[in-house]
């Protein structure tokens, strides 16, 4: 069994070290960026933006909704795998599980689960506060994926089911580091800060929450 430990060991230590975390390339977040502006870009067929001679701009309650309600955002993808494993002492030996788990956590923020106004604009000035950046989706654990790497004894669906709550409890603590919350939240910065030029905004203030 020592052996066994030992060897478990060191390849926790290798799955830790070979994390990988795979960000989003500018060119696919933009891909979001331009679908976004084509859905708003639609709900303004029959509106308009106007400028009067205060600079003040008139925009319609419809083209505001269908901006905040542009839905889900994701700025930032991680990909992660953790290796976890289990021990159950027993009088006549221990019996283990190892298993393999494969997530993609996705960071960014959904409009749809976001209840403020985040949108609003004063004078010639579009003002967008956002909301904290954090995972879209909880289910981010890729069970087709999951492998085991070692087992012995009879574990149950309860116990397998109790080491995947673990392996993506491991993935958000390591995926969810304050590093990479800056960077999606300067990702969200830049990108919405381009889906409003594109709008036609020419002041735009971009807040945090």
């Amino acid at each position: 069994m020592t052996t066994k430990r030992s060897l478990l060991s060191r390849l926790l230590g290798r799955a830790s070290t070979d994390l990988r975390l795979v960000l989003i390339s500018a060119t696919v977040t933009l891909v979001l960026v331009v679908a976004a502006v084509f859905l708003i870009k639609r709900a303004l067929t029959d509106q308009h933006i106007e400028v009067s001679h205060n600079q003040e701009i008139s925009i319609t309650p419809v083209v505001m909704e269908s901006i905040r309600n542009t839905g889900q955002w994701v700025f930032m993808e991680i990909a992660d795998e953790e290796l976890v494993d289990t021990v159950r002492h027993g009088f006549f030996g221990d019996d283990e599980l190892a298993r393999v788990y494969y997530g993609t956590l996705r960071l960014g923020f959904d409009m749809q689960q976001y209840k403020e106004e985040w949108l609003c604009v004063k004078g010639d000035t579009l003002i967008a506060t956002l909301p904290p950046i954090g995972l879209v989706d909880d289910n981010f654990l890729d069970e087709a994926r999951t492998r085991s790497f070692y087992e012995s004894g009879k574990w149950s669906e309860e116990d397998r089911a109790a080491l995947a709550k673990k392996a993506k409890d491991k993935m958000r603590q390591r995926c969810l580091s304050k590093s990479n919350l800056a960077s999606a939240r300067k990702s969200a910065r830049t990108q919405l800060w381009t889906m409003f030029r594109a709008l036609g905004f020419k002041n735009i203030r971009i807040e945090n929450k």
